[in-house]
């Protein structure tokens, strides 16, 4: 079987590494990958946006599997394109994927089906928007409609906040289109979780339900990132918590996707928070998290290409498919300044250490090699991980590899899992 992996960060490389285990596979190419990905396949420079060299591409290597790693080329319809030319591929269609490119649409299915989340409005103006909030008590969440690179939910907990957030809306123009229509909604309570769900349309499978650290700094202090490390299966997700979940929200959105004539095919992620052992969605992604996937794909058993090709195919088979009973964890190395201004083309040292050493998983992500050194060309360079028989030893571990990986600047949180653990130490 040949595969071929779209995008170009520390998830993909997670998936091409994962892919390369498979007995089944012969050959892997990543469009346009990273350093990471060169290691297990071969690199194609070719972008994601760019869908008929893309189709180009798969149909003169006559590619048996394409996986979408980001959520833009579903958004806009890579699925559909592939499938215009009978070329199979991993990822819903565009309709589908409506699911992560528009919050009103995702919240209205709810609404439909009786998806716990948040009670919202939506604001199609600001003067529709400031109309809403004037009455509404603090804290409450702002939400932009489409796609906004993760950064588009604005936490309001005062005046100040408010003004800001219609600032970067309205005035400065910040989302652009994305936030042509907004949402506001309740501030939700509790803990948050995140359960992936693969899926034909019809049956599915879980992955282990994981738990990433979205701010920049230990403690959940700074700004949002796009996830500064996570492990799995988090405590949090109980047998009791991911039955509900099943039937709460991942059965009645299968349902009502199947129902309106767009069946959902691929990775349903959903962002829930947990608050007294209920669930209630905050977000839905339509393809496997980063850093999550460091994580949750690492705990995979099951052969993961015959996996995904048979979801394509729709003909996912949910008794053969196997996770580990062991737990993983991963730590993302950023630049200093992520997830703000930062400078790339540092030198990377320990690299090839931690690759020999067999005991620790790089997934590389703004990573580059100029033939003789690994420079840093991104905000989140890479992830390390461990997979391990417990979370403590899991947690321990991998900041012993961290320390192996040097470049000035290099910046980290030092408390991935412990909350879980429940420890308030830090590790140095």
């Amino acid at each position: 079987m040949k595969i071929l992996v779209i995008g170009s960060g520390g998830r993909e490389s997670t998936l091409v590494w994962k892919l390369s285990q498979s007995d089944s596979v012969t050959g892997i190419y990543c469009a346009p990958g990273n350093a990471g990905t060169a290691c297990y396949g071969e690199n194609v420079d070719i972008a994601e946006g760019e869908f008929d060299r893309l189709i180009e591409f798969a149909q003169e290597k006559n590619i048996d599997l394409t996986i979408v790693g980001p959520e833009q080329p579903l958004v806009d319809g890579i699925v559909d394109r592939f499938h215009s030319h009978h070329l199979p591929i991993f990822g819903p269609t565009r309709s589908a994927a409506a699911l992560e490119g528009s919050k009103v649409f995702a919240k209205k299915l709810m609404s439909e089906y009786d998806v716990p989340t948040a009670a919202y409005d939506i604001c199609e103006s600001q003067s529709a928007l400031e109309e809403i909030t004037s009455e509404k008590p603090f804290p409450y969440v702002i939400k932009v409609d489409g796609l906004a690179a993760g950064k588009g939910a604005l936490v309001v907990q005062n005046d100040d906040d408010l003004k800001q957030a219609i600032r970067d809306i309205y005035e400065d123009d910040k989302f652009g289109a994305a936030a042509d229509t907004v949402i506001v909604e309740d501030f939700l309570e509790g803990e948050e979780l995140s359960v992936f769900a693969l899926t034909d349309g019809s049956n599915y499978v879980l992955l282990s339900p994981a738990q990433d650290h979205k701010r920049a700094f230990d403690n959940d202090e700074g700004p949002n990132t796009g996830g500064m490390g996570a492990y799995a299966p988090a405590p949090l997700g109980t047998p009791t918590v991911l039955q509900k979940v099943e039937e709460r929200v991942i059965q009645p959105v299968l349902k009502g996707m199947k129902e309106r004539g767009t069946p959902f095919v691929g990775v349903l992620y959903c962002g829930l928070m947990i608050h007294d052992g209920e669930p209630w969605v905050i977000e839905f992604n339509v393809r496997f998290g980063d850093p999550e996937t460091q994580v949750v794909v690492s705990l995979i058993k099951s052969d993961l290409a015959d996996l995904l090709l048979s979801i394509a195919k729709g003909q996912l088979e949910i008794s053969g498919f196997e996770l580990s009973d062991r737990y993983a964890t991963c730590v993302i190395l950023a630049s200093e300044g992520y997830p703000g201004a930062y400078e790339k083309g540092k030198v990377i040292t320990g690299i090839e250490q931690l690759f020999q050493s067999g005991k620790a998983q790089l997934f590389l992500a703004g990573t580059k090699f100029d033939g003789e050194n690994y420079l840093t060309n991104g905000g989140r360079v890479m992830g390390v991980a461990v997979v391990s028989k417990s979370l403590n030893d899991a947690v321990l571990s991998v900041y012993q590899y961290v320390k192996v990986i040097e470049y000035e600047g290099k910046q980290y949180r030092a408390d991935i899992g412990f909350r879980a653990l429940n420890k308030t130490v830090r590790v140095q």
